[in-house]
């Protein structure tokens, strides 16, 4: 690429809408201009010409100003279609990916997108719409020190477990022994409260042992949760 951006910007219009599919919520042109490194004027227009061109190709989605920035959204007379479909597929399982994504949620709540990235280690923008979509998700505040939403679990995701609080939920330390050293490493690594250490009781309840009933030959029982190998 030559060293003056306003040499061949045939790659603008590519890269610009690269960027605008990223995008989740409406993102400024100034932003834009800075990610791309071309003046916000030359981006602007390059925004309008493509606005312009989606409207004269007739294409199921269109690129709008909104006033705080631009985005794609696809266009009005599409609507009932989308929303016949989407109030379908509330009737589809979810993937794998989405229960995934759906148990952190719910077990590290509220936690902002790029926290259940973390911890899941890929992007979860489109699972997360689709939890949002089938109201299993919501907004339920906002990190005070970064100002990214957060998110937790709806009144729905109770209704479908079959719970009256997430008080509820199940413990992971039975299924997963080394769960909660898991949790506070992620806690740590993410920028959460690391969970409290088990009690003792806890610690017993979890092996489904009894103070009575101590392993042979472990002798006493660590107040600290023990680590394997594949932590």
């Amino acid at each position: 690429m030559s060293n003056d951006p306003l040499v061949d910007l045939a790659w603008l219009p590519g890269a610009l809408e690269a960027l605008l599919l990223m995008v989740t919520e409406p993102i400024p042109a100034q932003e834009l201009a800075e990610a791309v490194r071309v003046p916000l004027p030359e981006v602007e227009r390059q925004l309008n010409e493509l606005r312009q061109f989606y409207e004269d190709t007739d294409r199921g989605f269109e690129l709008r100003n909104v006033g705080v920035g631009w985005r794609y959204y696809t266009r009005e007379e599409h609507a009932e279609l989308i929303s016949r479909w989407v109030l379908e597929g509330q009737q589809g399982k979810l993937s794998q990916a989405a229960l995934e994504t759906l148990s952190v949620v719910a077990y590290m709540q509220p936690i902002t997108r790029g926290q259940i990235s973390a911890v899941r280690g890929v992007n979860v923008d489109g699972v997360l719409r689709t939890l949002i979509t089938r109201n299993m998700v919501e907004v339920v505040g906002q990190d005070i020190g970064s100002g990214a939403r957060q998110f937790g679990t709806t009144s729905t995701f109770l209704e479908k477990m079959g719970l009256t609080s997430l008080d509820e939920l199940p413990p992971i330390a039975p299924y997963l022994p080394d769960a909660i050293a898991l949790e506070t490493e992620l806690a740590e690594a993410i920028g959460l409260n690391p969970p409290a250490p088990l009690t003792e009781e806890e610690l017993l309840a979890a092996t489904g042992k009894t103070a009575s009933e101590p392993d042979p030959g472990d002798g006493p029982i660590s107040e600290e949760w023990p680590t394997g190998a594949d932590d």
